[in-house]
């Protein structure tokens, strides 16, 4: 029987894709891809890519973005990378604590998605 395998792409829309490159790249610390398709910022995540894009639907539609969508990525040192967001003025949904996957806290982007950064073993 055919099956859904697992994520394989994330991909979130903005109204300002140059506003969430600078945000991603210079403030959560991403690489851009070598490559993205038109309308679209592609970083350099392992093991599933992540992207910006320009919308496809009403953003400004009434309701919350993502709404009972959890977003996790994986990252090297989660208490570091809160304060850097603080520094940076990043709305934060709730300060790092230890949680059933390692040390974690949220952060919501400037186009209002709520993102959960969790420290991850380094091989």
């Amino acid at each position: 029987m055919p099956h859904l395998i697992g994520p394989d792409f994330i991909g979130i829309q903005v109204e300002d894709i140059e506003a969430a490159r600078t945000f991603y790249t210079e403030v959560v610390g991403l690489k851009v891809a070598a490559n993205s398709p038109p309308g679209t910022v592609v970083f350099d995540t392992s093991p599933i890519p992540f992207a910006v894009r320009t919308p496809v639907i009403d953003l400004k539609a009434p309701g919350e973005l993502g709404r009972g969508v959890a977003i996790w990525f994986g990252c090297d040192d989660a208490d570091a990378l809160h304060e850097r967001l603080v520094e940076h003025g990043t709305l934060i949904v709730f300060a790092p604590k230890d949680g059933p996957f390692g040390r974690y806290f949220a952060f919501q982007d400037p186009f209002g998605y709520t993102i959960t950064p969790h420290t991850v073993a380094q091989s």
